[in-house]
């Protein structure tokens, strides 16, 4: 039990005695209650903080001496100022060590010193700076044939026996073993380097009693000392593959960098970090999914959804439980002043479950688009370097148990149990059975040759897809059909808006389709698709190959094209199949009650989509433009006053929207919103293009984007995670905050205002004005 550190009297004197417990402290109950080594917190941390994220999203600790924050903005804002938080904490043994437990480790020398995840500036960005290369996707893909050959040799011992563990069978061997390569240990030493990683994680994130504290730290002992004979061994050739082979090359050239106590300390702390986390996060995974056991069956029947599972599972029932900082100044997080030398426990498994970032957070949904804004593998400079490596094994084990096991289930009534410390989680066993006789290899051997692609990095929105049924295709108007879509097992769609947008793929195409039915009838999503003669091939496969019956893989929905709810007016203008934002549009106006008008313009009256609805709805409000009757809409008259408190929506053919601008110039600002579905976005021209640096500054790290290369490109090459989607500038998912230089926008998302303000960008196309832009990554 720590010494409170709150000052009793100088709240007492504010008129706070209310507040405190009946012994006088300010520390609320809850607060003086939590033990992260007992009960709730091993059970579920995030579930048992819940009453802190709602209540007391930081607060002292009397039990740990740490002050704990909670909440999704405050634990990423510490991970973002390594300066103010420094990481330095981040291994010292939570619980004091007895003497005879020191001068244990001391017989082995034990000298564990900084690694890449508590070493402080301005040591540890040229160290991670110089090592990075091999985490890169470029050199990680090297290593998906050996992840997949073990993969699959483990599954094979135990897919005949119809139970197995998958912690003690494969779990844990195999993410140790993929470890053990990728660092570059040799073969021979594998198996005793195997027996002592455990010992790593209880000396220093959990709490051993103190007569097992010798036998923890003897094993700890033998660690340091074997990883010390096996990176001798390394310099004696290291030439070899491995990321200490890596390091010991480079300490070669920069020796000032590399030293030899670092090279010892990562080796040794590398091994741990490598295969705990994986193990744990897989081990959580595969109990996640099997007790929710429709979306298991989801991955199993599409595959392509794995990558996003992997995301959520990491957010819902992730690793990392926990990371610890120690603040180097006065400060306030959360709006509680923290004093210097205060100890932080950030709890990251609270954090990727606050509702304030991640809707309806503790739901499991992997279709959720924000999943990868978990704080897992923590943020900023010192993010898991090795996060991608863990993505790949992770894909790969889900892929090679729902394409080979799919019939597995959670043996019943199994307890699960964790080794209790503060940060790291994962179940001590999973036990699983399955009926031998139906393993689907069995009749189609074919299946072990179906390979999905593996996503390394963070995945694109593209993966984010659900299965929908074509329940009906019927004539909207001459040459446009209106399509009905529903969940195949019956389950009410994703909630819409307004200006909404799905993606459809469309045998090999992908096409994006506003929503034009009822938001509030999430049974069904209806669109409407016009037959063009210069179609890309969308719109010929649904009115010549599309059929009632059918399915699709559908993405969304997503919206870019949002109604202002605070304008008084609107003048809703469409152009043909433009129509179909429009009219739920105009709906929402109608039923909030808002002022609205509707000029609706197509070629003839017969081929104008919606328009039986629409003059049943709104016939009140429309006027119908039809060229064939010489009655063309007057663009500059409609828009010659501007109107306070009026907004203009329009979607149509190009010329339409490129009038609309041209009438609105003296509009007020941004009063006129219009939906692409087009990109004019031409291919990189290197002969055209400058090349620039991007800082990424919660990162620490500057990049080079050439000539012919994205900003998107670059951040993907040096391993920074963001989402991305269409890549054409019109989706609006690789949006980046910018917090220095001058952008040239190229996207077709930003409003002008939001461009001049130069607070975002679209990476996949925009780029630097001058020699350099700073981003908030």
């Amino acid at each position: 039990m720590s010494v409170c550190p709150i000052d009793h009297t100088a709240l007492q004197n504010a008129g706070r005695a209310a507040a405190m417990s009946n012994t006088g402290c300010p520390v609320s109950a809850n607060a003086a209650a939590f033990d992260p080594f007992t009960g709730p917190y091993q059970v579920d941390p995030a579930a048992s903080l819940r009453w802190s994220r709602d209540e007391e999203p930081v607060f002292f600790s009397p039990e740990t001496g740490y002050w704990v924050v909670t909440r999704y903005e405050d634990v990423k804002a510490v991970f973002r100022d390594n300066i103010l938080f420094s990481p330095s904490i981040a291994l010292e043994k939570i619980t004091p060590v007895s003497d005879e437990a020191t001068a244990t480790l001391a017989k082995y020398d034990y000298a564990m010193s900084r690694t890449m995840v508590n070493e402080d500036e301005p040591a540890h960005m040229p160290r991670r700076r110089v090592l990075m290369d091999p985490f890169t996707p470029k050199e990680l893909v090297h290593h998906e044939p050996m992840v997949r050959r073990l993969t699959r040799e483990y599954v094979d011992r135990f897919i005949e026996t119809g139970r197995a563990d998958l912690v003690d069978e494969m779990l844990w061997e195999v993410p140790l073993t993929v470890a053990l390569h990728f660092l570059g240990v040799p073969e021979e030493d594998m198996d005793e380097l195997r027996s002592y990683s455990i010992a790593h994680t209880v000396n220093t994130w959990g709490r051993p009693a103190p007569e097992e504290q010798v036998a923890v730290a003897e094993a700890v002992g033998k660690f340091w000392q074997y990883a010390g004979q096996v990176l001798e061994k390394m310099r004696k050739d290291p030439s070899g593959h491995g990321w200490m082979p890596f390091g010991i090359r480079m300490q070669k050239e920069l020796p000032d960098v590399v030293t030899d106590s670092y090279l010892h300390s990562m080796m040794m702390a590398g091994i741990v970090a490598a295969h705990e986390t994986t193990a744990n996060a897989s081990a959580n995974a595969f109990r996640l999914l099997l007790e929710n056991r429709s979306v298991w069956e989801e991955i199993c029947a599409d595959p392509s959804l794995i990558p996003n599972a992997v995301e959520e599972c990491l957010r819902h029932s992730g690793s990392v439980a926990a990371w610890r900082r120690l603040v180097t100044a006065d400060t306030t997080i959360g709006g509680i002043d923290i004093p210097e030398g205060s100890k932080l426990l950030i709890v990251t498994s609270s954090a990727n479950h606050d509702e304030r970032h991640f809707d309806n957070a503790d739901d499991f949904d992997i279709r959720r688009e924000n999943s990868s804004d978990h704080l897992t593998f923590g943020y900023g400079s010192h993010q898991c370097m090795g996060k991608n490596l863990a993505r790949m094994e992770m894909q790969i084990f889900l892929e090679e148990f729902t394409k080979r096991l799919p019939h597995m289930e959670l043996v019943p009534d199994q307890e699960f149990t964790y080794l209790p410390n503060t940060s790291f989680r994962g179940p001590d066993h999973v036990l699983v059975q399955w009926d031998p006789a139906k393993n689907p290899e069995r009749t189609d051997p074919s299946i072990l040759d179906n390979r999905q692609p593996v996503k390394i990095g963070e995945p694109s929105k593209t993966n984010i897809s659900r299965t929908v049924t074509v329940d009906a295709i019927t004539p909207a108007a001459d040459g446009v059909v209106r399509v009905t879509l529903s969940d195949p097992s019956g389950k009410a769609l994703p909630k819409w808006t307004p200006g909404s947008h799905i993606d459809i793929d469309l045998g090999d195409l992908s096409r994006q389709y506003s929503l034009c039915g009822d938001p509030n009838d999430l049974s069904t999503y209806e669109i409407a698709v016009l037959e063009e003669p210069e179609s890309r091939g969308g719109s010929r496969y649904v009115h010549r190959t599309l059929e009632a019956g059918h399915t699709l893989k559908m993405r969304g929905p997503r919206n870019h094209f949002k109604l202002d709810p605070d304008a008084e007016r609107y003048i809703f203008v469409a152009g043909g199949i433009g129509i179909t934002p429009i009219i739920a549009m105009a709906d929402h106006a109608k039923a909030t009650g808002k002022d609205y008008e509707i000029h609706y313009c197509g070629r003839d009256r017969s081929t104008m989509a919606l328009l039986d609805r629409l003059m049943a709805d709104h016939g009140d409000r429309t006027t119908v433009h039809a060229s064939s009757t010489g009655n063309r809409l007057d663009i500059p008259a409609l828009l010659d006053v501007p109107v306070d408190g009026t907004q203009i929506y329009s979607c149509g053919p190009e010329r339409l929207l490129t009038a609309l601008d041209e009438a609105s110039a003296h509009w007020l600002e941004d009063s006129l919103h219009v939906e692409h579905f087009t990109s004019n976005l031409a291919k990189l021209d290197p002969a055209n293009e400058h090349a620039f640096e991007v800082e990424l500054r919660d990162s620490g790290l500057t990049l080079q984007v050439a000539a012919d290369q994205t900003v998107l490109d670059a951040l993907r090459a040096s391993n920074i995670d963001i989402q991305s989607d269409c890549e054409e500038g019109l989706c609006g998912s690789c949006e980046a905050p910018v917090l220095d230089g001058e952008v040239d926008h190229r996207d077709m998302v930003l409003t002008k205002t939001e461009r001049a303000q130069n607070k975002s960008m679209m990476t996949c196309c925009s780029r630097a004005c001058g020699t350099k832009i700073s981003l908030a990554l």
